[in-house]
């Protein structure tokens, strides 16, 4: 018997996945958690072998990635309506073991929680192709504070006051990043981490409305901590529509 904790902010997805996980198919919700403040908690009170999260707007790479380290015997499944081949492709990176559309069958979602409690993988044949078309640049991690933050539409002045390093440090820093990533300029590298970090998706730190005062909040505590972090960022035909935006 496989024990699942779901996390979802809607009720009726509860009450419906209590129901299809019934013990006659080998499963059985062990836990919930509708906030994420206390998702952690709760999933390491349960020790589920699978976590089924619902792609709310509270679901953050830090949470991804804190699961990970937390619960590591645990396989995660994001549950989504839709999702870009760009955001697939970071849930992979941060430890996301199937990517599951609410849209498909009950026994769609019973293959696939099999599949991934035995230790396989599930992700459609769409969003495989697109990952594994697409060209992926490692990064460091203060190479992904820096795309995080340039993409919000911070200055040099700000990132240089936000990761506590010069203006002419952040300069050396973008000048890499320009070469590395075969962009001409600020704008397409804040594309690629926009397209890497989609904000309708959730998983940025502030939504675009109101995004300046919290971005100056975090200017004057000098916290870094919560910057998203991308381990690779995901190459594709960025240069192409900033072209098309342009016109």
């Amino acid at each position: 018997m496989y024990r699942v904790l779901l996390f979802t902010d809607e009720p009726v997805l509860v009450r419906g996945v209590s129901q299809i996980l019934c013990p006659k198919t080998g499963f059985k919700v062990s836990g919930v958690s509708n906030n994420v403040a206390t998702l952690v908690e709760t999933a390491e009170a349960a020790r589920p072998d699978l976590l089924l999260i619902d792609l709310t707007a509270d679901i953050t790479f830090g949470v991804l990635l804190e699961l990970q380290e937390r619960l590591p015997a645990s396989r995660m499944v994001l549950w989504v309506r839709a999702i870009s081949t760009e955001l697939a492709f970071q849930a992979i990176e941060h430890g996301i073991r199937g990517i599951l559309r609410k849209t498909l069958s009950e026994d769609t979602l019973l293959k696939c929680l099999s599949l991934v409690a035995q230790g396989g993988l599930w992700f459609e044949e769409s969003l495989r192709s697109g990952v594994q078309a697409a060209r992926a640049i490692t990064l460091t991690k203060r190479e992904s504070q820096l795309v995080g933050l340039l993409s919000q539409g911070l200055k040099n002045k700000e990132l240089a006051s936000m990761l506590i390093i010069s203006e002419g440090t952040v300069k050396v820093y973008l000048s890499r990043l320009f070469k590395k990533l075969g962009v001409k300029d600020r704008f397409e590298l804040a594309l690629y981490g926009l397209k890497n970090l989609p904000q309708e998706q959730g998983h940025l730190l502030e939504k675009r409305t109101g995004a300046r005062n919290a971005v100056q909040d975090k200017l004057d505590k000098k916290d870094t901590s919560r910057t998203p972090w991308l381990r690779s960022i995901l190459l594709d035909d960025a240069p192409e529509r900033a072209r098309n935006i342009a016109g």
